[in-house]
C-alpha cells in the first residue's frame, strides 16, 4: 500500500517536473524571440536602406538550349545595325557582334530594326534565327526610334528580351548570367557596360561556334578571356550599354517613354534611372560578370580614323534632341548624380554569386531562408505604391565587418571611380532645336527617282492628326513627304519626331490654335502658305503632292496621279451630289491636288498664288477662279478644265477613288474602311465638318487612325487593339 501510494506521489512529482520542463522551454523560445525581433529593431541601418532583392528558386541553374524544352528561358536579342553591311570597319564589327550572339546557344534569337537591303541580305545568310523588323518608328534618315522598338521587344513572347548595341560582342558568360537572373522571382531589369578593346584579332568559323586566330588556328575560350583581361578597359562615358529583362507584368518604369533616336546618347541611362526610381523592378547591374566588349578593330580591317566623331558632327541634332528629351521627361535631369551609384552591382567571388549596395558597402548572398510568395507579392504591391520595398532575406553583411568579401568588391569600388562622367555636359538646353537641312538639301533626300515629293502643311492644333497621316504613309512605305511648319511649337515637335520638316518665314503669326478650322480668317491665311511652297518646290524641278493631313490614305496614289503627265494639273472634287458634273463653280478642292514640275504648271500656279494673296477668301476659291474661270467658264465636259492663257488642263479626280467628306456619306457608314474599301477608294477626305474636335473625333470613331499620341507611337500590327486619346 505505502509502495503504491510512493510509486503515484513519485508519478504525480515526475508529470510536475514535466509540465514545468514544457513550460520553461516554451518561456526560453519566446525570450529568444523577443530578444531576436529587439535585435532586428535595433538595425535599421541595414534594413531600412536596402533596394529590394527578389528571392531564388531552389531549382538548379541549367543552362539549356534557350529554346523552352530543356528548363532554360527562350531569349531574344534586339538591336538595330547601322546600314550598309559591307566590308568596312562598321560593316565587320556589325556583323562579327551578331554571329557572337547566335553563337550563345542554339536558343537564343536575334531580331534586327531596319529596313535597308543590306540589313536583309546580311540576315538571310544567318538562318531562321535572325529576323529584321521594319514595323517600328524611324526617322526620315532611318534612324530607329528607341521607344518604338522596346515597345516591339515588349510585345515578344520570350522569357527574356535583351537590348544591345549592334556592335557589341557577347561571350557565353552571358547566357550564365541571365539564366541565374531568370531564377529571380521577381521581375527584373538587368544592366551591363560593355568594355572597349583596342584591336580584337579574332573571328568566330564558319559554323559560328569557335573563334579562330587570325592564323586560322582555333583559339580557346579561356585564352580569349586571358586576352580580353589584359586588353580590355573601362569608357564610362561612351553611352553604350546594353540591358536585359525577363517577360513580367510590371513595366520597365513608370510613365511613357520618351521617343529616343537609339545610339544617339542618353536614353538608356534614362530608362535605368527612371526604373530606379519607379522602383517597380529589381534593378542591378551586371557589367562585371558579364564578358561584353565593343572592338574598335576588328581583325585586319584598318581603323576608320574619327568615324564616331564624325558622325556625331553630322548628326548632332539628333543627339542634342534626346538631351532635350531627358531633359524634360522624367527625373533624370534632376538626379544629375551618377546614376551606378544607385544600382546593385552583381559580382562573382570565388564561385558564388553576390549582390553588393555600393552606397552602403553591403554585400547580399542567397540563402536557404528565402521570403514566400506572400511576402513578395506583399513586397510587389508596396512597391507600386510607394516605389521603395525592402524584401532583404538570406545574409546580409556590412563590408567593414566583413572584410573577406573586401577584396571580391574591390574591383565594383574603382568601378566606379571610372564610371564618374559629368552628365551636365550631355545637356545644352540653351541650344534651339532644328534640323540643319535646306528645303532645297530635305527635297533632294526624300524625293523618289520621278522626282515627286508628297507636301503637307500643319499647325500645332493638328499636331496628332498630322502625326496619324504620317503613321500611315509609313506603313503604305510612301517615304517621299516633307513637312511645312506654320509655327514653332510643331517644329520642334517635328525634329523630335524624325520628320523631313522645315520652316516658312513668311507664314502667317498669331494664329488661333483652337479656331483656325474651315471659314475663319486663320484658316484663310494658312491655306495661302500652301499654294505659294507648291509653286516654290515646282520652280526647284520637283511634282508636288499637296495633300491635307485630313486625308486618309488607303493606297499609293502617286502611281495613279503621275499617269496623268505633264501639263495636267489632277484635283480632288469636293461636288457632294452624287450625280451631275463635278466641275461645277468652285468644287475644286485645293487640300489634295498633284502638280508637275514644268513650264505649263509653274505658269498656272503663278497666277493661283498671285490671284489669292489680294483676295480675301482663302486659296480655294482662287484655284477655281483662275485655272476653270469666273463661273466655270473654262469648264470641258463634266471633268475637266483648260486655263487657256498657259494651256494647262485641270482633270477632277474620279469621286469613288478619290472622296471627299460629302460624297456617299461614307462617314455616316457603320463600317468606314469597309466601305470604302468596297468602293475602291484611295483616299478620304475628312472635310464637310466645322471645327477640329469634331473632326478629329470622326476619324477617331472611324478606325481610321494610326497613331497612340499618348506614347508617341505609330499603330502596328504587333501592338494588337490599342486606345489612343487626342484631346
Amino acid at each position: 500500500m505505502t509502495i503504491t501510494r510512493r510509486s503515484s506521489v513519485c508519478s504525480s512529482l515526475g508529470y510536475f517536473s514535466f509540465k514545468v520542463g514544457l513550460w520553461g522551454v516554451w518561456l526560453y523560445g519566446f525570450l529568444l524571440i523577443c530578444l531576436s525581433l529587439y535585435a532586428t529593431q535595433r538595425l535599421p541601418s541595414i534594413r531600412d536602406q536596402i533596394i529590394k532583392i527578389p528571392k531564388l528558386t531552389h531549382k538548379g541553374f541549367g543552362f539549356g538550349n534557350g529554346n523552352g524544352n530543356s528548363g532554360g528561358p527562350t531569349i531574344t536579342i534586339f538591336s538595330a545595325p547601322s546600314p550598309p553591311f559591307d566590308k568596312s570597319m562598321l560593316g565587320a564589327r556589325q556583323a562579327l557582334a551578331v554571329r557572337s550572339w547566335l553563337a550563345l546557344s542554339p536558343g537564343v534569337m536575334v531580331v534586327l530594326f531596319g529596313k535597308h537591303p543590306s540589313i536583309l541580305s546580311f540576315a538571310a545568310g544567318l538562318g531562321s534565327r535572325v529576323s529584321v523588323e521594319s514595323r517600328i518608328d524611324f526617322t526620315f534618315l532611318g534612324t530607329p526610334f528607341f521607344h518604338s522598338m522596346v515597345a516591339r521587344s515588349r510585345a515578344s513572347s520570350s522569357d527574356i528580351s535583351v537590348m544591345v548595341d549592334p556592335e557589341i560582342i557577347l561571350l557565353p558568360d552571358f547566357i550564365s548570367t541571365l539564366h541565374y537572373a531568370h531564377k529571380l522571382e521577381h521581375d527584373w531589369l538587368l544592366v551591363a557596360m560593355p568594355r572597349n578593346v583596342s584591336h580584337f584579332p579574332f573571328n568566330l568559323d564558319e559554323t559560328g561556334q569557335h573563334w579562330l586566330r587570325e592564323d586560322g588556328k582555333q583559339m580557346k575560350e579561356r585564352k580569349l578571356q586571358e586576352f580580353l583581361v589584359q586588353k580590355w578597359h573601362w569608357s564610362g562615358c561612351s553611352g553604350r550599354l546594353l540591358m536585359a529583362w525577363n517577360t513580367g507584368e510590371l513595366p520597365l518604369h513608370a510613365g511613357v517613354l520618351p521617343p529616343f533616336l537609339f545610339r544617339k546618347g542618353l536614353h538608356y541611362h534614362w530608362v535605368v534611372t527612371e526604373s530606379l526610381s519607379s522602383g517597380f523592378r529589381f534593378v542591378f547591374d551586371a557589367s562585371e560578370v558579364i564578358s561584353s566588349f565593343y572592338p574598335e578593330i576588328v581583325g585586319r580591317f584598318p581603323s576608320i580614323k574619327g568615324s564616331d566623331n564624325g558622325d556625331i558632327r553630322e548628326r548632332l541634332w539628333e543627339y542634342r534632341g534626346n538631351s532635350h528629351l531627358a531633359a524634360v521627361y522624367g527625373s533624370y535631369y534632376f538626379n544629375l548624380a551618377n546614376f551606378s551609384n544607385s544600382l546593385i552591382r552583381f559580382v562573382k567571388c570565388d564561385g558564388k554569386y553576390l549582390f553588393f549596395n555600393i552606397a552602403q558597402e553591403i554585400v547580399y548572398t542567397f540563402q536557404a531562408h528565402l521570403p514566400t510568395s506572400s511576402t513578395l507579392q506583399r513586397a510587389s504591391s508596396q512597391g507600386k505604391g510607394k516605389g521603395r520595398s525592402s524584401i532583404w532575406t538570406g545574409k546580409i553583411f556590412e563590408l567593414k565587418k566583413e572584410k573577406k568579401w573586401m577584396a571580391c568588391v574591390e574591383d565594383s569600388i574603382l568601378l566606379d571611380r571610372k564610371m564618374e562622367c559629368s552628365i551636365k555636359d550631355s545637356f545644352n538646353l540653351s541650344s534651339p532645336l532644328y534640323l540643319p537641312f535646306s528645303l532645297e538639301l530635305l527635297l533632294r533626300t526624300v524625293a523618289d527617282e520621278d522626282r515627286s515629293v508628297v507636301l503637307a502643311v500643319a499647325g500645332n492644333n493638328y499636331r496628332d492628326m498630322l502625326m496619324s497621316w504620317v503613321c500611315r504613309l509609313r506603313r503604305l512605305s510612301v517615304s517621299n513627304f516633307i513637312i511645312c511648319a506654320i509655327d514653332p511649337e510643331i517644329y520642334q515637335f517635328s525634329v523630335l519626331q524624325g520628320l523631313p520638316v522645315f520652316k516658312d518665314p513668311l507664314a502667317p503669326t498669331n494664329i488661333s490654335y483652337n479656331d483656325c478650322h474651315f471659314g475663319t480668317k486663320c484658316f484663310q491665311r494658312v491655306t495661302k502658305v500652301k499654294s505659294r511652297l507648291v509653286l516654290q518646290i515646282l520652280r526647284l524641278g520637283y511634282n508636288v503632292l499637296l495633300s491635307d493631313v485630313d486625308v486618309y490614305w488607303f493606297g499609293n496614289p502617286l502611281p495613279y496621279l503621275l499617269s496623268f503627265g505633264p501639263a495636267v494639273l489632277v484635283a480632288q472634287s469636293d461636288e457632294y451630289k452624287e450625280t451631275g458634273p463635278i466641275n461645277l463653280p468652285r468644287r475644286l478642292n485645293s487640300g489634295f491636288y498633284f502638280a508637275h514640275s514644268d513650264h505649263a504648271t509653274i505658269s498656272a500656279m503663278d497666277k493661283v498664288v498671285k490671284h489669292a494673296l489680294v483676295s480675301d477668301l482663302s486659296e480655294q476659291p482662287s484655284f477655281y477662279d483662275v485655272l476653270c474661270g469666273e463661273g466655270g467658264a473654262n469648264r470641258l465636259g463634266d471633268d475637266r478644265c483648260l486655263e487657256p492663257d498657259t494651256n494647262l488642263t485641270v482633270h477632277f479626280l474620279d469621286r469613288n477613288l478619290f472622296p471627299n467628306g460629302a460624297y456617299q456619306g461614307l462617314w455616316e457608314k457603320d463600317d468606314v474602311k469597309a466601305a470604302c474599301v468596297k468602293s475602291g477608294c484611295l483616299i478620304l477626305h475628312n472635310n464637310w465638318i466645322s471645327g477640329r474636335e469634331k473632326k478629329l473625333e470622326r476619324q477617331l470613331l472611324s478606325g481610321l487612325w494610326d497613331y497612340d499620341s499618348s506614347t508617341r507611337l505609330c499603330l502596328q500590327d504587333w501592338q494588337g487593339t490599342q486606345s489612343s486619346s487626342c484631346f
